[in-house]
């Protein structure tokens, strides 16, 4: 089985492009579609389907893709094996966030004690932090659940606890804390569809029959900040994520006790790449 052509396929189901997947792999498209085609040709199979500008992958396209991901994996942690016997872990770390003010920390150690080790950080929401996992766009994802998918590893590693914010010409500036029901009177500024602390707040919500007459929607976590120090509402946040900021003032929510538990998740056949493993290793002794 000719290696250049699986690599040639498997770069192509990962980009969903011919154009993305020949930069990727520094060759002419002419080339790679060759490579591809050339599969195809051999074992009179199909993998995938012209979609638009893009490619849909095939069922047999699919099935080969799982194999592909896995054989990728591996030459990865080889390589990155090999590179360890010289003393000092190389290579590069891809992490997906569901917000950049608990990842920071974590990579700053991180980097400050494998400094070859190349980081890339993206951030969305944790319905987006799961699927980036799982199309092995990432290496590693930090969400605030457990993943149920089939093809992947969650570690809890720390806990929080929601609680409101608002700005500090807000009533509630001056309290320590207020009960749920009174965000009943209040806007709610809150994170898009997908954030599991959102689900969270709502479910505990529905439990007390409690309904919020004004939502405000931000897309992004630093959005919702600033929307809030502005005084357009009230937030919900982890407790954890409320950096300083002078204008803005951390209410706790009394008699409710509403626990976020961070997950560390990762590919269970990339678990033992050294890179990710050192990760791990890093926040979970």
């Amino acid at each position: 089985m000719n290696h250049s052509h699986l690599k040639a396929f498997h770069a192509v189901a990962m980009q969903g492009s011919f154009t993305k997947a020949a930069a990727s792999l520094n060759l002419t498209q002419p080339t790679l579609s060759d490579h591809v085609r050339g599969l195809e040709d051999r074992y009179g199979v199909k993998l995938f389907k012209r979609h638009g500008r893009g490619v849909i992958v095939t069922a047999m396209g699919r099935a080969l893709l799982e194999m592909t991901r896995k054989q990728h994996a591996t030459e990865v942690e080889m390589e990155q094996l090999l590179s360890s016997s010289r003393g000092m872990l190389s290579g590069h770390l891809r992490i997906a966030a569901d917000s950049p003010f608990l990842i920071m920390p974590l990579v700053k150690d991180f980097a400050s004690q494998h400094p070859s080790i190349k980081v890339a950080i993206d951030f969305g929401n944790t319905q987006w932090v799961s699927q980036q996992l799982i199309e092995g766009h990432f290496d590693i994802g930090i969400m605030p659940e457990p993943s149920h998918h089939e093809r992947l590893v969650s570690t809890p590693f720390r806990q929080d606890e929601i609680i409101f914010f608002v700005s500090t010409v807000h009533p509630w500036a001056k309290r320590r804390n207020v009960a749920l029901r009174e965000i009943e009177d209040q806007r709610l500024i809150i994170r898009e569809t997908g954030s599991y602390t959102r689900s969270l707040f709502e479910q505990e919500l529905r439990r007390q029959n409690i309904i919020s007459q004004q939502v405000l929607e931000i897309g992004s976590s630093e959005g919702l900040r600033e929307a809030v120090a502005l005084g357009l509402g009230v937030g919900i946040i982890q407790a954890g994520e409320l950096t300083l900021d002078q204008r803005i003032q951390p209410v706790n929510i009394r008699n409710t006790k509403l626990k976020v538990i961070e997950h560390l998740v990762c590919l269970k056949e990339a678990k033992l790449v050294p890179v990710i493993k050192a990760f791990i290793e890093k926040i979970i002794p």
